[in-house]
């Protein structure tokens, strides 16, 4: 009934504003004009509109409209999107996007999603895109754009369809329309004997023939997955407003790809060549006709490119597609199959577990002459192998920050790369709580965990009162990271003190060398950033968590010191303020005006009240410290 009553409303605003799918009508631009000056989110400073304006790749990064260096953090919102229950979105309301937006912002820490779209739904009759899935989708991925949220949408798709699968299937699917199934004329699906729903790819032969002929076009599937596709982004770029559609990164057009099955001596670096990457380009062609010009492509190369599982991997990685950037994004995921297999990887993840594989993504971006972002990474919560997640999680996203162990970061950080983007898998407010007619069938509902698959990854659920509440230690997810540098960031590292169990994980301490500094970290959380600034008087910005209280945070810089952090002010050069979009979330501002200085500020809640010799002590300590790095 949600569902029905979100598309009614949509086709009534539809009717009403005289709107026609796929193309703007002077209602339309009325409308975007009339609202652009409105959307502002709350809470945002003098700078904010002019950074929100633009986000694009320039030298291997990205950067906003004031030139300043972004990372982008957050989730995936949702696997919702791959269930049937809410038809192919990701909420069941604006007004769930709404609170799950706010929740994402002061509890999960982050400035962005990936925002699954559903092919299926978009494109339910073949050559007939539906325009109240459409309206839907808007508005409720407006619920980020207003929170301050950059989006990019993502047509997922996970073993093609779950139109493949029969409703006593042990597994299902997700992605392209009924009729691309039926138009196929696959076998029965049948895995064999499959203990993971990912060996379908492999196995199962409806599965791999559905993909294969998915790539070579075969009825002209993915020429109709394309049309549909750029009148979705029309759609978008029409109906956003212009600072709506400006907080839009870009767009992700196909997750996970892979070949289905290889021809006779193809091999899988030259399907990329000659199958994936010329649809990545039709694909950036159809963006440029929907008015997405001066976004990039979030393009995912081979599945199987970086398995850590040696008999998976296979060669790849967009080897062959030359310096990419600035229009297209180097997108990839990972999680550890070692782990996840229970076989693999008897123990547990320790410090540096992932520094070779996300060093891996940053040279490849850094080949491909474009940034990287690793959209989806993650490790099951409940399950077998699910008391390796606190280790795995906290490991992954200390790779994210730094391509250094935290047992090297200190004497080494010349060599840290840059902060990675991410987004975990995943934020899907309805965990536990789903009604999921699987494969259609009313014998097989689901409802516990993602309701997909066995699956349970999400970050969030819901309480008993209907109040989003994290699955996942708050310090290990809501972090302190640079959102945006006004330069160049060097080095950075985090320490989050997250616990697996009662033990409090420490992989990164301060050495012995800083003794003042150790003694103003103590126990605490801190965050160490290194960077040269560009000269502008927008200040750096990282994104302070709720667990570093106003007037308990520390910061020790080049800047100054300061105990208790002011509000931001034009002559503060260290302040705190609000993030853009109201949800009680905040910033550390960093004002730097000198160019081409070499900056450094330790951020911690590691101590109360410290003395000002203290603070000073640590101050000269980290000042020798980072002059040996410049």
């Amino acid at each position: 009934m949600a569902m029905m009553h979100a598309r009614l409303i949509g086709l009534l605003v539809l009717m009403a504003a005289s709107l026609t799918t796929g193309g703007t009508t002077s209602a339309a631009a009325s409308l975007r004009g009339a609202t652009s000056a409105a959307a502002t989110p709350p809470g945002s400073l003098w700078f904010d509109e002019q950074a929100a304006a633009a986000f694009t790749v320039d030298h291997g990064r990205f950067t906003d409209g004031l030139g300043r260096e972004v990372v982008l953090r957050g989730y995936n919102v949702s696997g919702e999107t791959k269930l049937e229950e809410n038809g192919g979105l990701p909420f069941a309301s604006v007004a769930d996007a709404e609170m799950s937006a706010t929740a994402l912002r002061t509890l999960g820490g982050g400035n962005s999603v990936r925002f699954l779209l559903s092919w299926a739904h978009a494109e339910p009759v073949r050559g007939q895109v539906d325009s109240a899935y459409l309206a839907a989708v808007t508005a409720q991925m407006r619920a980020f754009l207003a929170a301050g949220i950059r989006v990019h949408p993502d047509f997922h798709q996970d073993l093609y369809s779950r139109h493949l699968f029969n409703p006593g299937s042990w597994y299902t699917g997700d992605g392209a329309p009924k009729w691309a199934v039926e138009a196929g004329g696959y076998p029965r699906e049948f895995c064999g004997i499959c203990l993971f729903w990912g060996q379908n790819i492999t196995q199962n032969e409806a599965v791999k023939r559905a993909a294969y002929d998915f790539w070579h076009n075969r009825g002209g599937v993915q020429d109709a997955f394309l049309a549909t596709a750029r009148t979705t982004m029309a759609y978008l770029a029409d109906h956003l407003t212009g600072p709506e559609f400006a907080a839009v990164a870009g767009f992700d057009p196909y997750n996970e790809p892979y070949a289905g099955s290889y021809d006779t001596g193809q091999t899988s670096r030259m399907w990329e060549r000659d199958l994936l990457w010329p649809f990545y380009e039709k694909f950036r062609a159809r963006m440029d006709a929907a008015g997405w010009q001066s976004k990039p492509v979030f393009v995912e190369p081979n599945l199987f490119w970086n398995s850590n599982l040696s008999f998976q991997k296979q060669e790849g990685g967009l080897l062959d597609a030359g310096t990419i950037g600035p229009r297209y994004v180097f997108n990839t995921h990972f999680y550890d199959h070692k782990a996840i297999s229970g076989v693999f990887m008897w123990g547990k993840a320790a410090d540096g577990q992932y520094a070779r594989d996300f060093g891996a993504v940053r040279d490849r971006a850094a080949d491909a002459g474009t940034a990287a972002v690793v959209s989806e990474f993650g490790h099951p919560l409940t399950g077998t192998v699910s008391d390796k997640a606190p280790t795995v999680h906290k490991a992954m996203y200390q790779a994210l920050d730094s391509r250094l162990p935290g047992a090297t970061w200190w004497s080494r950080p010349q060599d840290s790369g840059p902060v990675l983007s991410g987004t975990q898998w995943q934020w899907d407010i309805y965990n536990g709580r789903h009604h999921e007619l699987m494969n259609g069938n009313p014998d097989k509902v689901r409802t516990a965990g993602d309701a997909w698959n066995d699956e349970d990854l999400s970050a969030v659920r819901l309480d008993d009162s209907g109040t989003p509440v994290l699955r996942q230690d708050a310090r290990l997810l809501d972090r302190l990271y640079p959102s945006a540098t006004a330069g160049r960031a060097l080095a950075f590292t985090y320490e989050d003190r997250s616990r697996d169990g009662s033990a409090t994980l420490t992989w990164n301490p301060v050495p012995t060398s800083l003794p003042r500094v150790r003694e103003l970290v103590g126990s605490g959380q801190y965050g160490l950033l290194l960077w040269r600034s560009d000269g502008g008087t927008a200040p750096t910005e990282l994104h302070l968590p709720a667990s570093f209280e106003t007037t308990r945070t520390a910061v020790v810089s080049d800047l100054g010191t300061v105990s208790g952090l002011p509000s931001y002010g034009s002559d503060a050069p260290i302040a705190v303020a609000p993030e853009p979009g109201g949800t009680g979330s905040r910033r550390l501002l960093l004002t730097a005006g000198r160019a081409d200085v070499l900056h450094y500020a330790l951020v911690t809640n590691g101590a109360t009240a410290p003395s000002a010799e203290l603070l000073s002590a640590a101050r000269a300590e980290l000042a020798g410290w980072a002059a040996g790095r410049d």
